[in-house]
């Protein structure tokens, strides 16, 4: 059903628009003919409304430390090559999926995600971003767009269906593959699957990016060639990312001719690299038994020198104490954890200087350990002059943004964190997290009216249009609704009701071209529901 909700809001003209071929500096670019029934703005358009569906799956990552490290990481990668926005200066979007299977992919339009399994399976950040430049160098090349142009504009169903899918398949076999048959799913993998033209065009654009990134590119190698080592060892389960990304030995061999042309670079891995893993493998699995093995990894990772090792082992151990409910205790690990970074490395050992400056996912960390004992005054109290104090020290941390709110909130400063958030949700209209604490802020001062709005507001930006008009009808009997509010209701519900018959015309104009009369009949009680 996923995939049928995202199908009918699909605008028709999204494979009619063209634009003429444009040269990007300093990056090669393939073909131009083969791309003229999808325009970058029509492409953009066709991730954000995947992105919509996704962001509403349960496995989409919502994790504010795990978000800005990938988008900072992945964006420097971007800035470090004249050129990699592409042609149509795509604002890139970064984000991680819960899956146990190695991959990443790139959406139409600057999307690009990261399994979970993958950011715990790279050894060093020059794995990540040779992983991360690869699908950059897929989106400059607009590689889906061009093989979209050799298809029929119904192209476009079946390829929202299939990668939607590759989320459905982890809540079960049945469910995957009502998706891929609702998208012709069998057919439609092959189109998927890049060539190898582009495969190797992106591994070129991605080994410059990651060289300009100054990242050591033998990292690419040693990714792919642990890859090929899992298709030996276990035959009959071909990783994820080698389905879509089809690897041969001459790609290999491509990139090391490539790197015995380049100076050898070595750069240490950020310490947030390895806190970001140690929240991806606690998030990965948060049942009891995915607790446990998450703890017992923790606790072998401390047997290693590596400092930063060890800091993160002690982070993800307070992580799972934290998930547990043991609030003493994630305060002493991540009191260690703070401590490992202050020390030294051992002599001999390669290493930077002793950590001196604060860390943002320390403090996110310490930050939610204090917003977790709602029942303790002094604590939250606390809690409250930390967050005012971190959201100064790191003004474009998204995450801390919202802790401060919601620590204003515990603490019943509800004027204030009401007047914050409504600036907040100014400047970033696209953050439906920000809209439901406004709303909870709202149904805490008791103002039912501004709640349900609020509430139509988050709805809207996840794509549920009926649920938001459910909410501006709440909103409108409120017995608080004022004259002002019942205006604001009333334009909003014209601007929703004019998209939500849009989006019907749409479907309705998708399934009389795509769909013979049977399948009409079989779609009609789906839609209805």
């Amino acid at each position: 059903m996923l995939a049928v909700a995202l199908l009918c809001v699909l605008p028709l003209s999204m494979a009619q628009t063209s634009l003429p071929p444009a040269k990007i500096p300093n990056l090669p670019n393939l073909g131009d003919t083969e791309r003229e029934d999808l325009s970058p703005l029509m492409e953009r358009k066709l991730g954000e409304e995947i992105m919509r569906d996704i962001r509403r799956d349960h496995d989409f990552l919502d994790d504010a430390p795990i978000l800005e490290y990938l988008n900072n990481f992945g964006n420097a990668l971007v800035e470090a090559r004249p050129g990699a926005r592409g042609e149509a200066s795509y604002d890139y979007y970064f984000f991680a999926v819960r899956d146990p299977q190695l991959n990443a992919f790139a959406l139409p339009g600057g999307f690009i995600a990261v399994h979970s399994a993958l950011l715990l399976a790279a050894q060093s950040e020059a794995e990540l971003a040779s992983v991360l430049s690869h699908e950059i160098g897929h989106v400059v090349q607009r590689h889906i767009a061009r093989s979209l142009g050799q298809q029929r504009q119904d192209a476009l169903i079946p390829l929202a269906a299939i990668i939607l899918a590759a989320l459905a398949s982890k809540a079960g076999g049945d469910a995957a593959m009502g998706v891929f048959l609702g998208g012709q799913g069998l057919a439609i993998q092959r189109q998927l699957n890049f060539s190898r033209d582009a495969e190797r065009e992106a591994d070129r654009i991605g080994f410059q990016i990651m060289g300009a990134a100054g990242f050591d590119t033998t990292g690419m190698v040693a990714f792919f060639q642990r890859l090929q080592a899992a298709t030996r060892n276990y035959s009959d389960v071909v990783p994820a990312y080698l389905q879509t990304h089809p690897l041969t030995s001459e790609r290999i061999a491509d990139i090391q001719a490539r790197i015995r042309e380049q100076p050898y670079k070595q750069r240490p891995d950020s310490l947030d690299f390895h806190l970001v893993r140690a929240r991806a493998r606690v998030l990965q699995d948060e049942s009891a038994q995915g607790l446990a093995a998450a703890e017992a990894f923790f606790h072998t990772q401390l047997e290693q020198e590596n400092r930063q090792q060890v800091a993160a082992a002690k982070y993800g151990l307070s992580f799972v104490a934290l998930k547990r409910g043991d609030t003493a205790t994630a305060q002493r690990l991540l009191d260690e954890a703070r401590g490992a970074m202050r020390k030294a490395p051992p002599a001999g050992v390669y290493g930077a200087a002793p950590a001196t400056t604060p860390n943002a996912i320390f403090v996110s960390m310490a930050l939610d350990i204090k917003l977790a004992q709602e029942g303790n005054p002094a604590v939250i109290a606390q809690a409250l002059a930390e967050a005012d104090a971190a959201h100064q020290q790191f003004p474009l941390s998204r995450g801390i943004a919202r802790q401060y709110a919601q620590a204003m909130v515990a603490a019943g400063k509800l004027e204030p964190a009401a007047a914050y958030l409504r600036d907040q949700v100014q400047q970033y209209r696209g953050e439906p997290a920000l809209y439901d604490l406004l709303a909870s802020t709202y149904a805490k001062q008791g103002k039912l009216a501004l709640q349900h709005m609020a509430l139509a507001e988050s709805y809207v930006l996840q794509g549920g249009v009926l649920s938001a008009l459910d909410q501006l009808g709440i909103a409108r009997k409120a017995p608080d609704a004022s004259f002002y509010d019942q205006a604001v209701i009333d334009a909003r519900e014209r601007e929703l009701q004019a998209r939500r018959r849009e989006e019907l015309g749409e479907k309705g104009k998708k399934e009389n071209k795509a769909a013979p009369d049977h399948e009409h009949t079989a779609l009609a009680p789906m839609m209805g529901r």
